[in-house]
């Protein structure tokens, strides 16, 4: 944007409290953990390569490096990695270097994808792609497609996923997805009771209007 080439890799994941106290104490663990800290600096050197492709020499800086960000369900330590663009590079040109993102491929990228295309069970799809826009002036603004559901006439499909490195316990990674899925389970009942009270809102207003018109 505006010549600038901004990304936030995100990594490192924790529940949220089910007080302040509690959530304090997550959030001190999460930052502290080794295994969390190791990855996301990883993911940050990735983000550094991928950002390199493209940024003007000596133009790169890390702006923010492990910052907490707090969400409904979750807490995720996140960075940002941003560069000048070179003369005569475009959106394409970023979406190239810098897709898949290493935090939903890993590292070294190719041969992660290699492994994962291997041993995932079903395809991705949309899911760890990207969702944006492109305007006139040339300036892009993507999202990782990763807290995204799909829903059709025989239901809703969502996906979630962890990072994988040498140390991981997959209980807790196992974990780690249900947290990062419950809010988008939890999204399901929500809309039907919005859905719910908008039909009898306006039942009830086609109601008074019949009243109002006799």
């Amino acid at each position: 944007r505006n010549g600038r080439v901004v990304s936030r890799p995100i990594a490192g994941t924790r529940k949220r409290g089910v007080d302040d106290e509690q959530d304090r104490k997550l959030a001190g663990e999460l930052k502290e953990n080794p295994k969390e800290r190791a990855e996301h600096v990883m993911l940050v050197d990735l983000a550094r390569n991928d950002v390199g492709r493209v940024a003007e020499f000596g133009s790169m800086n890390v702006d923010e490096f492990m910052t907490l960000e707090r969400y409904s369900h979750v807490m995720h330590l996140t960075s940002q990695v941003s560069g000048t663009l070179r003369a005569g590079l475009g959106p394409v040109d970023v979406l190239r270097a810098t897709l898949p993102a290493g935090t939903v491929s890993g590292a070294p990228k190719v041969r992660a994808m290699q492994i994962i295309d291997a041993l995932e069970p079903t395809k991705r799809g949309p899911y760890a792609g990207v969702v944006g826009y492109v305007d006139f002036s040339g300036n892009l603004d993507t999202a990782i497609a990763i807290r995204t559901m799909f829903v059709g006439a025989h239901g809703a499909t969502l996906q979630a996923g962890a990072g994988i490195v040498a140390d991981s316990v997959a209980r807790e990674e196992n974990l780690e997805c249900r947290n990062k899925a419950a809010a988008l389970i939890a999204a399901i009942p929500a809309a039907r009771r919005m859905t719910i009270a908008r039909k009898l809102a306006s039942d009830q207003a086609r109601v008074t209007s019949a009243e109002r018109a006799k």
